[in-house]
């Protein structure tokens, strides 16, 4: 199975069109606390338990550093019958490298 992916510039127009979408941030508090999108924080350990803040029928983008535990998660959802999840694709790095190059990075 291929993982669903969307790039960052996909995720920059999808921010500037107001799309009706969650994002999700599968990383830990502190790098949440370091450096975020603004993004729901359900670590991805915290998955199974926390599945019931998400709707099934969301469009649903899931970033994490730099897009392993992110796509991890996102083929988790997608095994639990979500149906409009999509992973970014180099995570958090890539946003701070190619859309925000103000964003720290660790």
């Amino acid at each position: 199975m291929t993982t669903p992916e969307i790039s960052v510039q996909e995720l920059e127009a999808l921010r500037n069109a107001n799309a009706d979408f969650v994002l999700l941030d599968v990383r830990n508090p502190d790098e949440y606390a370091f450096c975020n999108l603004g993004g729901l924080l359900i670590p991805i350990a915290q998955l199974p338990e926390r599945l019931n803040e998400l709707n099934l029928e969301s469009h649903i983008v899931i970033h994490c550093h730099a897009g392993g535990r992110s796509r991890r998660a996102t083929d988790y959802l997608i095994g639990q019958g979500f149906k409009k999840v999509f992973n970014l694709r180099g995570g958090i790095t890539a946003w701070a490298n190619e859309i925000d190059p103000k964003m720290p990075k660790y």
